[in-house]
Protein backbone atom coordinates (compact mmCIF):
# COMPACT_ATOMS: atom_id res chain seq x y z
CA UNK A 1 0.00 0.00 0.00
CA UNK A 2 1.20 3.72 -0.38
CA UNK A 3 1.31 6.00 2.03
CA UNK A 4 -1.58 7.88 0.97
CA UNK A 5 -3.44 4.83 0.86
CA UNK A 6 -2.51 4.23 4.75
CA UNK A 7 -3.72 7.77 5.93
CA UNK A 8 -7.00 6.91 4.76
CA UNK A 9 -7.63 3.91 7.40
CA UNK A 10 -8.74 5.53 10.47
CA UNK A 11 -5.57 4.01 12.64
CA UNK A 12 -3.44 5.71 10.50
CA UNK A 13 -4.98 8.89 10.87
CA UNK A 14 -2.38 11.51 11.70
CA UNK A 15 0.57 9.44 11.25
CA UNK A 16 3.74 11.32 10.23
CA UNK A 17 5.27 10.87 6.77
CA UNK A 18 8.10 9.25 7.88
CA UNK A 19 5.73 7.02 9.17
CA UNK A 20 3.75 6.57 6.66
CA UNK A 21 6.63 5.38 4.78
CA UNK A 22 7.64 3.06 6.83
CA UNK A 23 4.29 1.76 7.29
CA UNK A 24 4.23 1.26 3.66
CA UNK A 25 7.75 -0.42 3.51
CA UNK A 26 7.85 -2.72 6.23
CA UNK A 27 3.98 -3.83 5.65
CA UNK A 28 2.40 -6.64 3.71
CA UNK A 29 -1.07 -6.91 2.60
CA UNK A 30 -2.15 -10.75 2.40
CA UNK A 31 -5.71 -11.26 1.38
CA UNK A 32 -7.54 -14.12 3.24
CA UNK A 33 -10.53 -16.30 2.09
CA UNK A 34 -13.22 -17.12 4.14
CA UNK A 35 -12.27 -19.78 7.43
CA UNK A 36 -9.24 -18.88 6.58
CA UNK A 37 -7.06 -19.16 10.11
CA UNK A 38 -5.40 -16.07 11.03
CA UNK A 39 -4.11 -16.90 14.99
CA UNK A 40 -4.47 -19.92 17.26
CA UNK A 41 -4.33 -19.47 20.86
CA UNK A 42 -1.00 -20.72 21.97
CA UNK A 43 1.06 -19.97 18.92
CA UNK A 44 4.24 -17.46 18.83
CA UNK A 45 2.72 -14.00 17.86
CA UNK A 46 4.94 -12.80 15.14
CA UNK A 47 3.17 -9.70 14.55
CA UNK A 48 -0.21 -8.33 14.31
CA UNK A 49 -2.19 -7.27 11.39
CA UNK A 50 -5.07 -4.01 10.30
CA UNK A 51 -8.30 -5.18 9.13
CA UNK A 52 -8.79 -3.34 5.68
CA UNK A 53 -11.56 -4.95 3.89
CA UNK A 54 -13.64 -7.71 5.09
CA UNK A 55 -14.56 -9.38 8.83
CA UNK A 56 -12.47 -10.92 10.62
CA UNK A 57 -13.84 -13.37 13.91
CA UNK A 58 -12.35 -13.07 17.01
CA UNK A 59 -12.76 -15.66 19.74
CA UNK A 60 -11.27 -15.96 23.15
CA UNK A 61 -10.87 -18.34 25.99
CA UNK A 62 -14.25 -17.89 28.30
CA UNK A 63 -16.56 -17.68 25.32
CA UNK A 64 -16.30 -14.04 24.61
CA UNK A 65 -16.34 -13.27 20.97
CA UNK A 66 -16.14 -10.45 18.59
CA UNK A 67 -16.71 -9.04 15.10
CA UNK A 68 -13.70 -6.79 13.31
CA UNK A 69 -14.45 -4.73 10.36
CA UNK A 70 -12.08 -2.40 8.65
CA UNK A 71 -10.05 -0.14 10.56
CA UNK A 72 -9.78 -2.81 13.64
CA UNK A 73 -6.70 -4.84 14.54
CA UNK A 74 -5.62 -7.49 16.21
CA UNK A 75 -2.51 -9.62 17.26
CA UNK A 76 -1.56 -6.18 19.57
CA UNK A 77 -1.20 -8.53 22.44
CA UNK A 78 1.73 -10.76 21.05
CA UNK A 79 3.61 -7.09 20.46
CA UNK A 80 3.42 -6.03 24.18
CA UNK A 81 3.14 -9.55 25.86
CA UNK A 82 5.73 -12.34 24.99
CA UNK A 83 3.67 -15.02 25.28
CA UNK A 84 1.38 -17.09 22.79
CA UNK A 85 -1.42 -15.70 20.67
CA UNK A 86 -4.87 -15.25 23.20
CA UNK A 87 -7.26 -15.60 20.30
CA UNK A 88 -8.60 -17.43 17.54
CA UNK A 89 -8.73 -15.24 14.29
CA UNK A 90 -10.41 -16.09 11.42
CA UNK A 91 -11.82 -14.46 8.51
CA UNK A 92 -15.49 -14.12 8.97
CA UNK A 93 -15.62 -12.77 5.03
CA UNK A 94 -12.91 -12.27 2.61
CA UNK A 95 -11.01 -10.27 4.23
CA UNK A 96 -7.55 -8.04 3.30
CA UNK A 97 -5.62 -7.60 6.59
CA UNK A 98 -2.70 -5.37 6.63
CA UNK A 99 -0.09 -7.50 8.50
CA UNK A 100 2.48 -5.59 10.31
CA UNK A 101 6.10 -8.07 11.83
CA UNK A 102 6.18 -7.74 15.50
CA UNK A 103 9.91 -5.50 15.40
CA UNK A 104 7.92 -3.18 12.84
CA UNK A 105 5.04 -2.52 14.60
CA UNK A 106 7.24 -1.89 17.52
CA UNK A 107 9.22 0.77 15.88
CA UNK A 108 5.98 2.44 14.61
CA UNK A 109 4.51 2.71 17.56
CA UNK A 110 7.57 3.75 19.26
CA UNK A 111 8.27 6.74 16.86
CA UNK A 112 4.16 7.41 16.36
CA UNK A 113 2.85 8.17 20.26
CA UNK A 114 -0.50 9.38 18.69
CA UNK A 115 -0.79 5.51 16.83
CA UNK A 116 0.04 3.86 20.35
CA UNK A 117 -2.21 6.24 22.22
CA UNK A 118 -5.21 5.12 19.93
CA UNK A 119 -4.25 1.50 19.91
CA UNK A 120 -4.54 2.08 23.98
CA UNK A 121 -7.45 3.42 24.11
CA UNK A 122 -9.14 0.15 21.51
CA UNK A 123 -7.58 -1.92 24.17
CA UNK A 124 -9.30 -0.06 27.00
CA UNK A 125 -12.52 -0.45 25.05
CA UNK A 126 -12.68 -3.92 24.45
CA UNK A 127 -11.11 -4.65 27.88
CA UNK A 128 -14.33 -2.94 29.33
CA UNK A 129 -16.51 -4.90 27.21
CA UNK A 130 -15.04 -8.16 27.74
CA UNK A 131 -15.60 -7.31 31.68
CA UNK A 132 -19.17 -5.64 31.51
CA UNK A 133 -21.50 -8.17 32.40
CA UNK A 134 -24.23 -9.30 29.90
Amino acid sequence: MTPEELRSVPLFKGLSEAGLERLATHAAVIECEPGQVLAVPGDPGSGMYVVLEGTVSVEVRGGFHAELGPGSFFGEVALLVPSGRVARVRAATHAKCLSMARDDALALLESEPSLALKMLRELARRLSDVESPA
